[in-house]
């Protein structure tokens, strides 16, 4: 999937000219990435011109599913059927479901457009649909080329000898729950994370 900064634009961010550590700024770019969609439960760019098709369990009576990729663009198609072995029928724009972008939901709705609820089962309800960036707003960009540098540089080390003079990090945080990124990172990312 792709990366959520380049090589060259990170390099380009941070005035770095020299080709010494393109490997390393590559694997990083690479890594980073992935550990910023894991963490906030988003691929970001993954699914901009390529759909991406979900399903969802509904066990009980429910009248929303909530989509995992964010900002939602386009619903190609919603669909639902009772059990398995059915096959899926679609459902129609306004007429049986409502599409909210501002929370990423499908509601369903009957034709005055009142809540009802989605057929339950497993794998009962299918979206096909585009989201995410087509340019990575530039808060998030920023997080992703701290992060970078933050591992470039060791800076997850707590101490570091550097021509003779020792350099302390304060590794700990003064965050609550923080999993360990600086906190000017977590504050970013925690913007952009899909609980």
């Amino acid at each position: 999937m792709a990366n959520l900064i380049s090589t060259a634009t990170y390099k380009t961010m941070t005035c770095i000219t020299s080709t010494n550590q393109d490997t390393r700024i590559s694997a990083l770019c690479e890594s980073v990435s992935q550990l910023v969609k894991t963490y906030c439960n988003n691929t970001f760019v993954d699914f901009v011109s390529s759909a991406k098709t979900e399903t969802f369990n509904v066990d009980y009576n429910e009248h929303f599913v909530q989509l995992t990729e964010t900002p939602l663009i386009a619903i190609n198609s919603v669909s639902e059927r009772k059990k398995p072995t059915d096959t899926y029928t679609n459902l129609t724009n306004n007429t049986d479901y409502y599409a909210d972008s501002v929370t990423d939901t499908i509601f369903r709705v009957d034709s005055g457009g009142n809540e009802k609820q989605f057929k339950s089962g497993k794998g009962s309800v299918k979206v096909v649909y585009t989201a995410g960036y087509t340019s990575l707003p530039q808060d998030l960009e920023l997080a992703v080329m701290d992060l970078i540098t933050y591992y470039l540089k060791d800076e997850r080390k707590q101490r570091q000898t550097i021509a003779g003079a020792s350099l302390n990090n304060q590794v700990s945080t003064s965050q609550r729950d923080n999993v360990g990124f600086p906190d000017h990172i977590k504050r970013v990312l925690d913007l952009y994370k899909n609980f």
